[in-house]
């Protein structure tokens, strides 16, 4: 059993026994026959992976790891709100007819400020100063921009990086603002492993 697994469920547990069902409440999301799907959720759990020691996947039941970088590097690398940049269909759902999927992830990570050293998209920003500036406390990203939220079709719900190095390491922080834990944690987990890999990597971390 890997250590993710052991932190999945822990957290299953955590949310079992001190969860709060919102079945005394009006919903909005509902199952195919109309029947509203009620949840029990947990708020403000907070997990840590030593990426040194594990690859943090879990192994009690399969992750579509592949998708989930290829999700990933939609966002982060390709910089795409487009559904046809994507080769998964888990954003199918939430695209329009010319597959754009609004002002969110990708897109917002792609626009362009304006810094003294020049101007850089989030990523690039980020990059430049792990390079540059690896001692700084303020390399990180958001995405979850009030001004175009009404231009996104799904508000972010992983939305903010956090990066630090310390001595020669790179560690990172994901923030969220709700995810499904038996959907959406393994994948989630993998991804942002995954890019802290691959940053510092390029970043001789």
């Amino acid at each position: 059993m890997s250590y993710a697994d052991q932190i999945f469920i822990q957290n299953c547990r955590d949310i079992l026994d001190h969860g709060v069902w919102d079945t005394d409440c009006q919903v909005r999301p509902v199952w195919e026959d109309g029947a509203p799907a009620h949840t029990i959720k947990r708020f403000g759990i907070v997990n840590r992976y030593d990426l040194s020691g594990e690859f943090p996947v879990i192994t009690l039941r399969r992750t579509a790891f592949k998708s989930a970088v290829d999700e990933l590097l939609w966002i982060w690398q390709k910089k795409s709100n487009n559904i046809h940049d994507l080769n998964s269909h888990i954003w199918d759902s939430w695209a329009d007819e010319n597959g754009s999927i609004g002002k969110a992830y990708g897109y917002q990570l792609g626009v362009k400020h304006h810094y003294k050293e020049g101007d850089f998209d989030q990523v690039d920003r980020i990059l430049y100063d792990l390079k540059h500036n690896p001692l700084s406390r303020r390399i990180m990203s958001n995405i979850y921009n009030h001004h175009d939220l009404h231009e996104m079709n799904l508000y972010p719900c992983a939305y903010s990086m956090t990066f630090n190095v310390s001595g020669h390491t790179l560690n990172g922080i994901l923030n969220q603002r709700s995810q499904d834990m038996l959907t959406a944690n393994s994948w989630n987990v993998c991804q942002y492993a995954v890019l802290l890999h691959m940053f510092a990597q390029v970043s001789g971390l």
